[in-house]
Protein backbone atom coordinates (compact mmCIF):
# COMPACT_ATOMS: atom_id res chain seq x y z
CA UNK A 1 0.00 0.00 0.00
CA UNK A 2 1.35 4.06 -0.08
CA UNK A 3 2.84 4.04 3.38
CA UNK A 4 4.17 7.73 3.53
CA UNK A 5 6.06 6.34 6.66
CA UNK A 6 9.73 4.29 7.80
CA UNK A 7 9.46 2.66 10.89
CA UNK A 8 12.35 4.68 12.88
CA UNK A 9 15.27 3.77 15.05
CA UNK A 10 14.32 0.56 16.33
CA UNK A 11 13.68 -0.18 12.30
CA UNK A 12 17.36 0.77 12.13
CA UNK A 13 18.77 -0.99 14.69
CA UNK A 14 16.92 -4.10 13.95
CA UNK A 15 18.09 -4.17 9.81
CA UNK A 16 21.60 -3.46 11.18
CA UNK A 17 21.67 -6.48 12.84
CA UNK A 18 19.75 -8.63 10.00
CA UNK A 19 22.25 -6.81 7.19
CA UNK A 20 19.49 -5.37 5.18
CA UNK A 21 17.96 -2.13 4.40
CA UNK A 22 14.46 -0.85 4.38
CA UNK A 23 12.25 -1.21 1.90
CA UNK A 24 10.40 1.39 0.38
CA UNK A 25 6.96 0.57 -1.13
CA UNK A 26 5.32 -2.85 0.33
CA UNK A 27 2.66 -4.44 -1.30
CA UNK A 28 -0.34 -6.19 1.10
CA UNK A 29 -1.02 -10.03 -0.07
CA UNK A 30 -3.84 -11.43 2.12
CA UNK A 31 -3.50 -15.04 2.36
CA UNK A 32 -6.57 -17.57 2.51
CA UNK A 33 -6.06 -20.69 3.69
CA UNK A 34 -8.85 -23.60 3.17
CA UNK A 35 -9.06 -27.36 4.75
CA UNK A 36 -6.42 -29.42 2.25
CA UNK A 37 -4.14 -26.73 0.84
CA UNK A 38 -2.87 -23.23 0.68
CA UNK A 39 -3.63 -21.69 -2.61
CA UNK A 40 -1.90 -19.28 -4.26
CA UNK A 41 -2.44 -15.42 -2.85
CA UNK A 42 -5.83 -13.91 -3.80
CA UNK A 43 -6.41 -10.46 -4.87
CA UNK A 44 -6.25 -7.19 -2.57
CA UNK A 45 -9.47 -6.42 -0.31
CA UNK A 46 -10.17 -3.29 1.43
CA UNK A 47 -13.00 -1.72 2.62
CA UNK A 48 -15.58 0.10 -0.30
CA UNK A 49 -15.18 4.00 -0.23
CA UNK A 50 -12.86 3.86 3.30
CA UNK A 51 -9.23 4.91 3.21
CA UNK A 52 -6.71 5.32 6.74
CA UNK A 53 -4.92 8.61 6.99
CA UNK A 54 -2.60 10.24 9.71
CA UNK A 55 -1.20 13.93 8.98
CA UNK A 56 1.60 14.88 10.45
CA UNK A 57 1.62 16.45 13.75
CA UNK A 58 1.09 20.06 13.54
CA UNK A 59 -1.47 20.18 10.48
CA UNK A 60 -4.21 22.20 11.30
CA UNK A 61 -8.13 20.44 10.69
CA UNK A 62 -8.16 22.96 8.24
CA UNK A 63 -6.08 22.20 6.29
CA UNK A 64 -6.01 18.25 6.39
CA UNK A 65 -9.50 18.63 5.44
CA UNK A 66 -8.84 21.14 2.54
CA UNK A 67 -6.27 18.81 1.61
CA UNK A 68 -8.86 15.47 1.78
CA UNK A 69 -11.49 17.46 -0.20
CA UNK A 70 -9.41 18.54 -3.09
CA UNK A 71 -8.23 14.75 -3.08
CA UNK A 72 -12.32 13.53 -2.59
CA UNK A 73 -12.24 12.23 0.36
CA UNK A 74 -14.22 12.85 3.57
CA UNK A 75 -12.99 12.73 7.43
CA UNK A 76 -15.92 10.49 9.08
CA UNK A 77 -13.96 9.35 12.65
CA UNK A 78 -10.15 9.21 14.91
CA UNK A 79 -9.28 6.24 15.59
CA UNK A 80 -8.94 6.59 19.61
CA UNK A 81 -5.68 7.68 20.80
CA UNK A 82 -3.96 7.61 17.36
CA UNK A 83 -4.66 10.92 15.01
CA UNK A 84 -5.56 8.84 12.33
CA UNK A 85 -8.70 9.37 10.39
CA UNK A 86 -10.97 7.34 8.49
CA UNK A 87 -12.08 8.47 5.37
CA UNK A 88 -14.80 8.39 3.10
CA UNK A 89 -13.87 8.16 -0.62
CA UNK A 90 -15.52 7.76 -3.59
CA UNK A 91 -16.12 3.60 -4.34
CA UNK A 92 -13.10 2.33 -6.53
CA UNK A 93 -11.16 5.22 -5.95
CA UNK A 94 -9.59 4.45 -2.48
CA UNK A 95 -5.88 2.92 -4.18
CA UNK A 96 -5.98 6.21 -6.28
CA UNK A 97 -6.58 8.92 -3.40
CA UNK A 98 -4.79 6.90 -0.82
CA UNK A 99 -1.59 6.85 -3.39
CA UNK A 100 -2.39 11.11 -4.42
CA UNK A 101 -2.51 11.44 -0.53
CA UNK A 102 0.58 9.90 0.37
CA UNK A 103 2.59 12.06 -1.64
CA UNK A 104 1.52 15.42 0.01
CA UNK A 105 4.28 15.79 2.43
CA UNK A 106 2.00 16.71 5.03
CA UNK A 107 0.32 13.40 5.69
CA UNK A 108 2.75 10.82 7.03
CA UNK A 109 0.56 7.97 5.82
CA UNK A 110 -2.19 7.01 3.52
CA UNK A 111 -3.47 3.77 3.00
CA UNK A 112 -6.76 1.86 2.25
CA UNK A 113 -8.84 0.03 5.09
CA UNK A 114 -7.72 -3.64 3.72
CA UNK A 115 -9.67 -6.57 4.71
CA UNK A 116 -7.13 -9.57 6.27
CA UNK A 117 -7.65 -12.89 6.55
CA UNK A 118 -7.32 -16.02 9.20
CA UNK A 119 -3.78 -17.32 8.85
CA UNK A 120 -5.03 -21.03 9.29
CA UNK A 121 -4.51 -24.58 7.75
CA UNK A 122 -6.24 -27.51 8.61
CA UNK A 123 -4.32 -30.69 7.68
CA UNK A 124 -5.86 -33.92 6.02
CA UNK A 125 -4.66 -35.79 8.76
CA UNK A 126 -7.30 -36.15 11.41
CA UNK A 127 -4.56 -38.26 13.74
CA UNK A 128 -1.24 -35.69 12.64
CA UNK A 129 -0.87 -33.83 16.42
CA UNK A 130 -0.37 -34.19 19.57
CA UNK A 131 1.06 -31.64 22.50
CA UNK A 132 4.34 -32.37 20.31
CA UNK A 133 4.91 -28.35 20.15
CA UNK A 134 5.02 -28.11 24.12
CA UNK A 135 8.19 -30.64 24.87
CA UNK A 136 9.77 -29.19 21.58
CA UNK A 137 9.81 -25.96 23.21
CA UNK A 138 10.65 -26.88 26.69
CA UNK A 139 7.56 -25.71 28.31
CA UNK A 140 7.84 -28.34 30.75
CA UNK A 141 10.96 -27.11 32.37
CA UNK A 142 9.37 -23.59 31.95
CA UNK A 143 6.74 -24.56 34.18
CA UNK A 144 9.10 -25.41 37.00
CA UNK A 145 9.70 -21.55 37.17
CA UNK A 146 6.20 -19.93 36.13
CA UNK A 147 2.91 -20.64 34.42
CA UNK A 148 2.05 -17.24 33.70
CA UNK A 149 0.27 -15.90 36.40
CA UNK A 150 -0.56 -12.63 36.70
CA UNK A 151 -0.30 -11.72 32.88
CA UNK A 152 -3.68 -10.78 30.89
CA UNK A 153 -3.18 -11.74 26.74
CA UNK A 154 -5.41 -9.99 24.62
CA UNK A 155 -7.04 -12.49 21.50
CA UNK A 156 -7.66 -10.18 18.78
CA UNK A 157 -9.55 -12.32 16.61
CA UNK A 158 -12.82 -13.60 16.35
CA UNK A 159 -13.89 -13.81 20.10
CA UNK A 160 -13.77 -17.09 22.01
CA UNK A 161 -15.95 -19.41 23.33
CA UNK A 162 -16.88 -17.90 26.89
CA UNK A 163 -18.66 -21.40 27.77
CA UNK A 164 -15.92 -23.73 27.01
CA UNK A 165 -14.56 -26.29 29.91
CA UNK A 166 -11.06 -25.54 28.69
CA UNK A 167 -11.66 -21.62 28.70
CA UNK A 168 -14.18 -20.50 30.72
CA UNK A 169 -12.28 -19.87 34.08
CA UNK A 170 -9.11 -17.76 32.23
CA UNK A 171 -11.36 -15.13 30.80
CA UNK A 172 -11.25 -11.69 31.28
CA UNK A 173 -13.65 -9.20 29.89
CA UNK A 174 -13.34 -8.39 26.44
CA UNK A 175 -14.71 -5.69 23.66
CA UNK A 176 -15.75 -6.53 20.04
CA UNK A 177 -14.53 -3.53 17.85
CA UNK A 178 -16.09 -4.22 15.63
CA UNK A 179 -19.39 -3.38 16.57
CA UNK A 180 -18.28 -1.45 19.09
CA UNK A 181 -20.26 -3.60 21.93
CA UNK A 182 -19.04 -6.31 24.67
CA UNK A 183 -20.37 -9.41 22.28
CA UNK A 184 -17.34 -11.26 22.40
CA UNK A 185 -18.72 -14.96 21.09
CA UNK A 186 -16.47 -16.74 18.78
CA UNK A 187 -18.19 -16.07 15.28
CA UNK A 188 -15.82 -18.26 13.23
CA UNK A 189 -13.88 -21.15 15.84
CA UNK A 190 -10.67 -19.51 15.26
CA UNK A 191 -10.39 -17.56 18.20
CA UNK A 192 -11.21 -20.02 20.44
CA UNK A 193 -8.10 -22.11 19.07
CA UNK A 194 -5.88 -19.54 19.17
CA UNK A 195 -7.00 -18.67 22.84
CA UNK A 196 -6.69 -22.29 24.02
CA UNK A 197 -3.33 -22.29 22.11
CA UNK A 198 -2.07 -19.25 24.88
CA UNK A 199 -4.03 -20.10 28.00
CA UNK A 200 -6.35 -23.61 28.30
CA UNK A 201 -6.29 -24.70 31.75
CA UNK A 202 -3.68 -27.35 32.14
CA UNK A 203 -3.46 -30.31 34.66
CA UNK A 204 -6.77 -30.96 35.42
CA UNK A 205 -7.16 -34.49 33.80
CA UNK A 206 -9.40 -32.60 31.02
CA UNK A 207 -8.47 -31.64 26.69
CA UNK A 208 -4.75 -30.40 26.01
CA UNK A 209 -2.65 -28.49 27.85
CA UNK A 210 -0.98 -24.89 26.73
CA UNK A 211 1.63 -22.88 26.96
CA UNK A 212 1.06 -20.00 29.89
CA UNK A 213 -1.70 -21.60 31.76
CA UNK A 214 -2.11 -19.37 34.66
CA UNK A 215 -2.70 -16.29 31.72
CA UNK A 216 -5.45 -14.75 31.74
CA UNK A 217 -7.41 -14.38 28.36
CA UNK A 218 -8.69 -11.02 27.42
CA UNK A 219 -11.22 -11.94 24.08
CA UNK A 220 -11.29 -8.46 21.72
CA UNK A 221 -13.44 -9.39 18.77
CA UNK A 222 -12.23 -7.75 15.57
CA UNK A 223 -14.90 -9.36 13.09
CA UNK A 224 -18.55 -9.93 12.96
CA UNK A 225 -18.01 -11.92 9.59
CA UNK A 226 -18.47 -15.54 9.82
CA UNK A 227 -15.15 -16.16 7.47
CA UNK A 228 -13.08 -14.20 9.99
CA UNK A 229 -11.64 -11.81 7.85
CA UNK A 230 -11.15 -8.00 9.52
CA UNK A 231 -10.16 -4.73 8.49
CA UNK A 232 -6.97 -3.29 9.51
CA UNK A 233 -9.17 -0.28 11.44
CA UNK A 234 -11.08 -2.76 13.71
CA UNK A 235 -7.74 -3.99 14.46
CA UNK A 236 -6.11 -0.76 15.20
CA UNK A 237 -8.99 -0.26 17.34
CA UNK A 238 -8.85 -3.30 19.76
CA UNK A 239 -5.33 -2.99 19.95
CA UNK A 240 -5.78 0.44 21.85
CA UNK A 241 -8.56 -0.78 23.76
CA UNK A 242 -6.75 -3.85 24.93
CA UNK A 243 -3.69 -1.42 25.84
CA UNK A 244 -5.46 1.28 27.93
CA UNK A 245 -7.33 -2.15 29.50
CA UNK A 246 -4.35 -4.15 30.83
CA UNK A 247 -3.50 -6.42 28.60
CA UNK A 248 0.32 -7.09 28.48
CA UNK A 249 0.87 -8.78 25.44
CA UNK A 250 -1.46 -9.34 22.91
CA UNK A 251 -1.80 -11.70 19.54
CA UNK A 252 -2.60 -10.85 16.07
CA UNK A 253 -3.24 -13.56 13.73
CA UNK A 254 -4.02 -11.79 10.68
CA UNK A 255 -1.73 -10.13 8.26
CA UNK A 256 -1.10 -6.81 9.58
CA UNK A 257 2.73 -6.41 9.76
CA UNK A 258 3.11 -4.38 6.83
CA UNK A 259 -0.28 -2.22 8.11
CA UNK A 260 0.66 1.55 8.86
CA UNK A 261 -2.17 2.19 11.01
CA UNK A 262 -2.01 -1.26 13.11
CA UNK A 263 1.93 -0.53 13.77
CA UNK A 264 0.81 3.03 15.20
CA UNK A 265 -1.44 0.90 17.59
CA UNK A 266 1.22 -1.57 18.54
CA UNK A 267 3.74 1.52 18.95
CA UNK A 268 1.36 2.86 21.44
CA UNK A 269 0.37 -0.42 23.24
CA UNK A 270 4.13 -0.61 23.41
CA UNK A 271 4.69 2.50 24.87
CA UNK A 272 2.48 1.68 28.13
CA UNK A 273 5.03 -1.91 28.11
CA UNK A 274 3.07 -4.19 25.77
CA UNK A 275 4.40 -6.70 23.32
CA UNK A 276 2.19 -7.52 19.82
CA UNK A 277 2.60 -10.82 18.49
CA UNK A 278 1.38 -11.68 14.71
CA UNK A 279 1.42 -14.56 12.36
CA UNK A 280 3.64 -14.30 9.57
CA UNK A 281 1.08 -15.11 7.20
CA UNK A 282 0.90 -18.54 4.52
CA UNK A 283 1.03 -17.72 1.53
CA UNK A 284 4.79 -19.88 1.35
CA UNK A 285 6.74 -17.04 0.09
CA UNK A 286 8.79 -14.35 0.49
CA UNK A 287 6.44 -11.38 0.90
CA UNK A 288 8.85 -8.52 0.97
CA UNK A 289 7.80 -6.67 3.91
CA UNK A 290 10.46 -4.85 6.04
CA UNK A 291 11.09 -5.39 9.28
CA UNK A 292 8.56 -3.86 11.92
CA UNK A 293 10.05 -2.79 14.91
CA UNK A 294 6.64 -2.51 17.05
CA UNK A 295 5.90 -6.43 15.75
CA UNK A 296 6.70 -9.61 16.29
CA UNK A 297 6.23 -11.29 13.52
CA UNK A 298 6.53 -15.37 13.93
CA UNK A 299 6.96 -17.99 11.00
CA UNK A 300 5.65 -21.79 11.53
CA UNK A 301 7.63 -24.81 12.06
CA UNK A 302 6.54 -28.52 11.88
CA UNK A 303 7.74 -31.40 14.64
CA UNK A 304 11.23 -31.75 12.55
CA UNK A 305 12.04 -28.20 13.31
CA UNK A 306 11.65 -27.05 10.08
CA UNK A 307 9.88 -24.35 8.42
CA UNK A 308 6.17 -25.64 6.99
CA UNK A 309 6.24 -25.11 2.99
CA UNK A 310 2.71 -23.11 3.36
CA UNK A 311 4.50 -20.57 5.94
CA UNK A 312 5.51 -17.27 5.02
CA UNK A 313 8.99 -15.76 5.11
CA UNK A 314 11.02 -12.17 4.30
CA UNK A 315 12.85 -9.70 6.38
CA UNK A 316 10.40 -9.19 9.19
CA UNK A 317 10.22 -12.42 10.68
CA UNK A 318 11.88 -12.26 13.98
CA UNK A 319 10.95 -15.81 15.27
CA UNK A 320 9.82 -18.89 14.44
CA UNK A 321 7.47 -21.07 16.42
CA UNK A 322 5.30 -24.64 15.99
CA UNK A 323 2.35 -24.07 13.70
CA UNK A 324 1.16 -27.74 12.29
CA UNK A 325 -0.81 -30.11 14.20
CA UNK A 326 -0.96 -28.06 17.07
CA UNK A 327 -3.85 -29.56 18.89
CA UNK A 328 -6.25 -26.68 21.10
CA UNK A 329 -9.86 -25.84 21.91
CA UNK A 330 -12.69 -25.60 19.54
CA UNK A 331 -15.49 -23.72 19.89
CA UNK A 332 -18.43 -25.80 21.36
CA UNK A 333 -16.58 -27.86 23.92
CA UNK A 334 -14.51 -29.63 21.65
CA UNK A 335 -10.91 -30.02 20.98
CA UNK A 336 -9.17 -30.76 17.50
CA UNK A 337 -5.54 -30.57 15.74
CA UNK A 338 -4.71 -26.93 13.89
CA UNK A 339 -2.18 -25.70 11.73
CA UNK A 340 -1.26 -22.04 10.21
CA UNK A 341 1.15 -18.91 11.57
CA UNK A 342 -2.14 -18.49 13.67
CA UNK A 343 -0.79 -21.02 16.08
CA UNK A 344 2.66 -20.35 15.87
CA UNK A 345 1.88 -17.11 17.18
CA UNK A 346 0.15 -17.53 19.71
CA UNK A 347 2.79 -20.17 21.22
CA UNK A 348 5.24 -17.39 21.23
CA UNK A 349 2.44 -15.50 22.74
CA UNK A 350 2.89 -18.00 25.58
CA UNK A 351 6.31 -17.70 25.95
CA UNK A 352 6.36 -13.91 26.30
CA UNK A 353 3.67 -14.35 28.89
CA UNK A 354 5.98 -16.45 30.99
CA UNK A 355 8.30 -14.38 30.43
CA UNK A 356 6.66 -10.99 31.72
CA UNK A 357 5.36 -13.18 34.55
CA UNK A 358 8.69 -14.36 35.83
CA UNK A 359 10.06 -10.63 35.78
CA UNK A 360 7.53 -7.87 35.07
CA UNK A 361 9.91 -5.39 35.19
CA UNK A 362 11.48 -6.43 31.85
CA UNK A 363 10.44 -3.55 28.97
CA UNK A 364 9.16 -4.50 25.97
CA UNK A 365 12.78 -4.26 24.25
CA UNK A 366 14.06 -6.79 26.52
CA UNK A 367 11.10 -9.42 25.92
CA UNK A 368 12.12 -9.09 22.33
CA UNK A 369 15.59 -9.13 22.81
CA UNK A 370 15.38 -11.88 25.00
CA UNK A 371 13.14 -14.33 22.88
CA UNK A 372 15.19 -13.86 20.35
CA UNK A 373 18.88 -14.28 21.61
CA UNK A 374 17.49 -17.42 23.26
CA UNK A 375 16.09 -18.77 20.37
CA UNK A 376 16.70 -21.83 19.22
CA UNK A 377 19.18 -21.51 16.27
CA UNK A 378 17.77 -23.14 12.91
CA UNK A 379 18.65 -22.64 9.13
CA UNK A 380 21.79 -20.77 8.19
CA UNK A 381 24.05 -19.20 11.36
CA UNK A 382 22.19 -16.26 13.01
CA UNK A 383 19.47 -14.51 11.40
CA UNK A 384 17.11 -15.58 8.23
CA UNK A 385 14.50 -15.27 6.50
CA UNK A 386 12.95 -18.28 7.34
CA UNK A 387 13.15 -18.49 11.51
CA UNK A 388 14.22 -15.45 11.93
CA UNK A 389 16.40 -15.31 15.45
CA UNK A 390 15.29 -19.13 15.46
CA UNK A 391 12.32 -21.44 17.14
CA UNK A 392 11.50 -19.86 20.63
CA UNK A 393 12.30 -22.00 23.28
CA UNK A 394 10.36 -21.32 26.40
CA UNK A 395 12.79 -22.71 29.32
CA UNK A 396 15.51 -20.70 27.96
CA UNK A 397 13.86 -17.45 27.42
CA UNK A 398 12.57 -18.10 31.11
CA UNK A 399 15.55 -18.35 32.37
CA UNK A 400 17.07 -15.63 30.53
CA UNK A 401 13.87 -13.19 31.85
CA UNK A 402 14.32 -15.01 35.59
CA UNK A 403 17.89 -14.25 35.76
CA UNK A 404 17.65 -10.60 33.77
CA UNK A 405 18.47 -7.65 36.61
CA UNK A 406 17.65 -4.98 33.72
CA UNK A 407 20.55 -2.13 34.19
CA UNK A 408 19.42 1.15 34.85
CA UNK A 409 19.41 3.26 30.89
CA UNK A 410 21.41 6.11 31.00
CA UNK A 411 21.77 6.93 26.83
CA UNK A 412 20.21 9.72 25.69
CA UNK A 413 18.59 9.80 22.49
CA UNK A 414 20.49 11.36 19.68
CA UNK A 415 17.92 13.95 17.68
CA UNK A 416 18.28 16.12 14.71
CA UNK A 417 16.70 18.47 12.70
CA UNK A 418 16.99 17.52 9.02
CA UNK A 419 15.55 20.12 7.67
CA UNK A 420 14.73 23.26 7.32
CA UNK A 421 18.28 24.17 8.10
CA UNK A 422 17.81 27.76 8.12
CA UNK A 423 16.80 30.72 5.98
CA UNK A 424 13.77 32.20 5.28
CA UNK A 425 10.33 30.29 6.03
CA UNK A 426 6.92 31.33 5.19
CA UNK A 427 3.16 29.56 5.96
CA UNK A 428 3.19 25.77 6.62
CA UNK A 429 6.62 24.47 7.13
CA UNK A 430 8.22 20.83 7.33
CA UNK A 431 10.35 20.07 10.35
CA UNK A 432 12.05 16.60 9.56
CA UNK A 433 13.91 15.04 12.48
CA UNK A 434 15.82 12.00 12.65
CA UNK A 435 15.85 10.04 16.09
CA UNK A 436 17.38 7.51 17.49
CA UNK A 437 18.05 5.63 20.99
CA UNK A 438 19.33 2.29 22.22
CA UNK A 439 16.11 0.85 23.59
CA UNK A 440 13.96 3.60 21.53
CA UNK A 441 12.50 7.02 21.38
CA UNK A 442 8.90 7.39 22.78
CA UNK A 443 8.21 11.13 21.69
CA UNK A 444 10.21 14.25 20.25
CA UNK A 445 9.37 17.79 21.35
CA UNK A 446 9.79 20.56 19.03
CA UNK A 447 10.44 24.22 21.11
CA UNK A 448 9.94 27.74 19.16
CA UNK A 449 12.25 30.15 21.19
CA UNK A 450 12.23 28.16 24.02
CA UNK A 451 8.52 27.44 24.13
CA UNK A 452 6.76 23.73 23.46
CA UNK A 453 5.28 24.37 20.10
CA UNK A 454 4.57 20.59 19.20
CA UNK A 455 5.03 16.74 20.62
CA UNK A 456 5.18 13.61 18.07
CA UNK A 457 4.46 10.31 19.42
CA UNK A 458 4.63 7.98 16.56
CA UNK A 459 8.11 7.45 14.65
CA UNK A 460 8.90 8.94 11.78
CA UNK A 461 9.38 12.14 13.62
CA UNK A 462 8.43 15.27 12.11
CA UNK A 463 6.15 18.21 12.06
CA UNK A 464 3.96 20.73 9.70
CA UNK A 465 4.91 23.78 11.48
CA UNK A 466 2.54 26.75 10.82
CA UNK A 467 4.77 29.76 11.33
CA UNK A 468 2.70 32.34 11.39
CA UNK A 469 2.13 31.49 14.59
CA UNK A 470 5.57 32.05 15.29
CA UNK A 471 7.23 35.68 15.44
CA UNK A 472 7.93 37.55 12.85
CA UNK A 473 12.07 37.55 12.33
CA UNK A 474 14.70 35.26 13.43
CA UNK A 475 13.37 32.03 15.77
CA UNK A 476 15.33 29.40 17.24
CA UNK A 477 14.17 25.37 16.63
CA UNK A 478 15.31 22.82 18.61
CA UNK A 479 14.29 19.10 19.11
CA UNK A 480 14.08 17.25 22.26
CA UNK A 481 13.64 13.23 21.96
CA UNK A 482 12.68 11.25 25.43
CA UNK A 483 13.45 7.71 25.92
CA UNK A 484 11.29 5.19 28.24
CA UNK A 485 13.43 5.95 31.04
CA UNK A 486 12.97 9.88 30.94
CA UNK A 487 16.57 10.07 29.07
CA UNK A 488 16.70 13.71 26.92
CA UNK A 489 18.33 14.11 23.84
CA UNK A 490 18.76 18.03 22.52
CA UNK A 491 19.44 18.97 19.13
CA UNK A 492 21.40 21.53 17.69
CA UNK A 493 19.51 24.78 17.08
CA UNK A 494 18.38 25.74 13.46
CA UNK A 495 17.89 29.58 13.13
CA UNK A 496 14.68 30.12 10.64
CA UNK A 497 13.52 33.91 9.34
CA UNK A 498 10.17 34.00 9.41
CA UNK A 499 8.74 36.20 6.96
CA UNK A 500 4.72 35.86 6.58
CA UNK A 501 4.22 39.67 5.83
CA UNK A 502 3.76 39.69 1.80
CA UNK A 503 4.97 42.67 0.41
CA UNK A 504 2.11 42.76 -2.22
CA UNK A 505 -0.90 40.81 -2.06
CA UNK A 506 -1.33 38.01 -4.61
CA UNK A 507 -4.44 38.18 -6.32
CA UNK A 508 -3.37 36.93 -9.70
CA UNK A 509 -4.72 33.27 -10.41
CA UNK A 510 -2.63 30.54 -12.15
CA UNK A 511 -2.97 29.95 -15.57
CA UNK A 512 -3.70 26.66 -16.98
CA UNK A 513 -3.00 24.35 -20.52
CA UNK A 514 -4.75 21.47 -21.25
CA UNK A 515 -2.30 20.19 -24.05
CA UNK A 516 -3.32 16.58 -24.91
CA UNK A 517 -6.28 16.27 -25.97
CA UNK A 518 -7.17 18.93 -28.01
CA UNK A 519 -10.71 20.41 -27.92
CA UNK A 520 -12.96 19.13 -29.95
CA UNK A 521 -10.93 16.11 -30.55
CA UNK A 522 -11.69 12.24 -31.16
CA UNK A 523 -10.66 9.80 -29.15
CA UNK A 524 -10.81 6.48 -29.00
CA UNK A 525 -8.97 3.16 -26.81
CA UNK A 526 -6.62 4.60 -24.12
CA UNK A 527 -5.99 8.60 -24.02
CA UNK A 528 -3.18 10.68 -22.79
CA UNK A 529 -4.45 13.31 -20.62
CA UNK A 530 -1.41 16.10 -20.28
CA UNK A 531 -1.88 19.41 -18.76
CA UNK A 532 -0.28 21.92 -16.98
CA UNK A 533 -0.21 25.23 -14.56
CA UNK A 534 2.38 28.37 -13.99
CA UNK A 535 2.02 30.67 -11.46
CA UNK A 536 3.36 34.29 -10.49
CA UNK A 537 4.25 32.57 -7.16
CA UNK A 538 3.50 29.08 -7.01
CA UNK A 539 1.41 26.02 -7.53
CA UNK A 540 0.13 24.54 -4.37
CA UNK A 541 -2.15 21.96 -6.81
CA UNK A 542 -4.07 20.35 -9.40
CA UNK A 543 -6.71 18.45 -9.58
CA UNK A 544 -8.32 16.88 -12.70
CA UNK A 545 -11.87 15.71 -13.96
CA UNK A 546 -13.89 14.32 -16.23
CA UNK A 547 -17.59 14.61 -17.03
CA UNK A 548 -17.30 16.32 -13.34
CA UNK A 549 -15.79 13.18 -11.11
CA UNK A 550 -12.14 13.87 -9.88
CA UNK A 551 -9.67 11.02 -11.60
CA UNK A 552 -6.41 12.80 -10.79
CA UNK A 553 -4.27 14.79 -7.79
CA UNK A 554 -1.06 16.46 -8.53
CA UNK A 555 0.86 18.76 -6.32
CA UNK A 556 3.16 19.26 -8.92
CA UNK A 557 2.86 22.13 -11.60
CA UNK A 558 2.15 19.38 -14.15
CA UNK A 559 0.01 16.38 -14.60
CA UNK A 560 -0.65 13.38 -16.67
CA UNK A 561 -3.42 10.71 -16.78
CA UNK A 562 -4.20 8.07 -18.66
CA UNK A 563 -8.11 7.39 -18.97
CA UNK A 564 -9.49 4.24 -20.84
CA UNK A 565 -12.36 5.89 -23.24
CA UNK A 566 -13.41 2.78 -23.89
CA UNK A 567 -15.30 2.42 -20.16
CA UNK A 568 -17.18 5.98 -21.12
CA UNK A 569 -20.05 5.68 -23.64
CA UNK A 570 -19.69 7.20 -27.23
CA UNK A 571 -20.23 10.77 -27.92
CA UNK A 572 -19.44 13.96 -25.94
CA UNK A 573 -17.24 13.90 -22.66
CA UNK A 574 -15.67 16.91 -20.59
CA UNK A 575 -12.43 17.12 -19.14
CA UNK A 576 -11.75 19.93 -16.61
CA UNK A 577 -8.96 20.51 -14.90
CA UNK A 578 -8.83 23.44 -12.16
CA UNK A 579 -5.40 24.88 -10.79
CA UNK A 580 -4.92 26.69 -7.09
CA UNK A 581 -1.70 28.32 -6.38
CA UNK A 582 -0.48 29.11 -2.79
CA UNK A 583 -2.86 32.11 -2.10
CA UNK A 584 -5.89 30.31 -3.03
CA UNK A 585 -6.35 31.57 -6.45
CA UNK A 586 -8.19 28.86 -8.62
CA UNK A 587 -8.62 28.84 -12.30
CA UNK A 588 -9.74 26.46 -14.36
CA UNK A 589 -9.85 24.82 -17.93
CA UNK A 590 -11.79 22.52 -19.50
CA UNK A 591 -11.85 20.84 -23.48
CA UNK A 592 -14.82 18.62 -24.85
CA UNK A 593 -13.98 15.22 -26.91
CA UNK A 594 -16.18 12.90 -28.43
CA UNK A 595 -14.88 9.53 -27.80
CA UNK A 596 -15.58 7.13 -30.81
CA UNK A 597 -14.89 3.52 -30.06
Amino acid sequence: MYLAQAFGQRCESKNIRRGVGLLGLVTVIVVMAFSTSVLAAQPERFAEGRILVMPKTGVSDFAFKKALKRAGGMAERRIAHLNVHVVRVPPRAEQAIAKALARNPHIKFAEPDMLVELEEVIPNDPKFGSAWHLPKIEAPAAWDMTRGAGVTVAILDTGVDAAHPDLSSQLVSGWNAASNSFNTSDVNGHGTAVAGTVAAVSDNALGVASVAWSARIMPVRVTNRSDGGAYWSSIANALIWAANHGAKVANISYGVTNSAVVTSAAQYMRSKGGVVVVAAGNSGSDLGYADNPYIISVSATSSSDSKTSWSSFGNYVDVAAPGAGIWSTTRGGGYASVSGTSFASPVTVGVVALMMSVNPALTPADIEQLLESHSDDLGAMGWDKSYGHGRVNAARAVAAALGNTTAQDLIAPQVDILSPTGGTVVGAVMVNISASDNEGVERVDLYANGQLLLRDVVAPFGFTVDTTLLSEGWNSLVAYAYDAAGNEGRSVPVQVMVDNVPETTDTIPPTVVISKPTDGSKVRRGVRIRASAQDNVAIASMWLSIDGVQRKLSFKSYLSFYWNSRSASNGAHVIELVAEDVAGNRRSVSVTVVVAN
